[in-house]
């Protein structure tokens, strides 16, 4: 089975790295300074204390005719459109969405090709030290590698999922589960921002609980909506109470894993997280109840 990963960051790298050392024939596709480096040195990651070489396939561009099994579009959703119209000229059937949206499926479609989109999301995180990937996959009971489901081409992927041991999710409303997950992390992404120290926010028990409030009000304004909320723990957040949701948020963000999985990203991708704010908040205020009357 051929895969193609276009993007070299950290996601793209880690899941080429995964599906290469499992057999899978993985092509890379990368630009500038990310693939300078992969053609000197191939893809390097750290592993268990040591530096490995995962046997991928580097390329510099995509051939109309050359066929892949899957494509892997691990980018920036501000590259998203400019990566769909470039996959729009490959004959490749499935094309694996593995970024942060609001945008609904069908209009990924009109760009690249009608029952192509596989919508899904990384379960991911990490960094790179120079040019060697320093990440991990999340653990299953936070976040598995989580997509959607597209009339049956989501067993295939997953078939290819298990055999590279990715823990992974289906859920029925891909979109839903996108929704929910953007009312969590950008108010975690927030707090960083508006922090004094950024990376020891989480001892700021005001903020803590600041932020806990904005993803209990976020969760709750998604489910006014008529949406339900996905995975179904999310509730947890509007249950528990304020303060004792904002204790625990503490403890994540100053814990190795809220460096890796939360800090790292946020601090990575400003321009990113604080896009994804204005459109979450967008589209919370043009469905709230008084914009729909007003629509009528």
């Amino acid at each position: 089975m051929r895969i193609l990963i276009y993007g070299a960051g950290v996601i793209g790298s880690l899941y080429g790295a995964l599906l290469a050392e499992a057999g899978f024939d993985v092509s890379v596709y990368a630009r500038g300074q990310r693939l300078k480096s992969l053609s000197q040195d191939g893809l390097q990651y750290r592993y268990k204390g040591k530096i490995l070489t995962a046997p991928v396939k580097v390329l510099s561009g995509i051939e109309p005719n050359d066929r892949y099994d899957f494509i892997f579009l691990t980018v920036r959703e501000n590259q998203l459109h400019t990566a769909l119209k470039e996959v729009r000229k490959n004959c490749s059937p499935r094309i694996v969405t593995m970024v942060n949206s609001l945008e609904t499926y069908d209009e990924w479609e009109v760009i690249c090709g009608m029952g192509r989109i596989i919508p899904a999301f990384p379960g991911a995180g990490g960094g790179f030290d120079g040019s060697v990937l320093d990440a991990a996959l999340t653990p299953r009971l936070i976040q598995p590698t989580t997509f959607g489901k597209t009339g049956g081409k989501e067993r295939e992927l997953a078939r290819v999922l298990r055999r590279a041991k990715i823990p992974y999710q289906i859920v029925a409303d891909m979109h839903a589960w996108q929704l929910c997950h953007l009312a969590m992390v950008v108010p975690i992404a927030d707090a960083y921002y508006e922090a004094v120290d950024s990376e020891n926010v989480g001892r700021d028990a005001a903020l803590m609980r600041k932020t806990a409030k904005q993803i209990r009000d976020n969760l709750s304004a998604i489910a006014a909506r008529k949406i339900r909320l996905s995975p179904g723990k999310m509730q947890v957040f509007r249950l528990l109470p304020v303060p004792l949701v904002g204790f625990v948020l503490g403890f994540v963000f100053r814990s190795r894993f809220g460096n890796r999985f939360m800090y790292k990203h946020s601090m990575k991708a400003p321009d990113e997280m604080r896009q994804l704010h204005e459109q979450f908040y967008k589209w919370l205020e043009e469905r709230s109840p008084a914009a729909l009357i007003h629509k009528c």
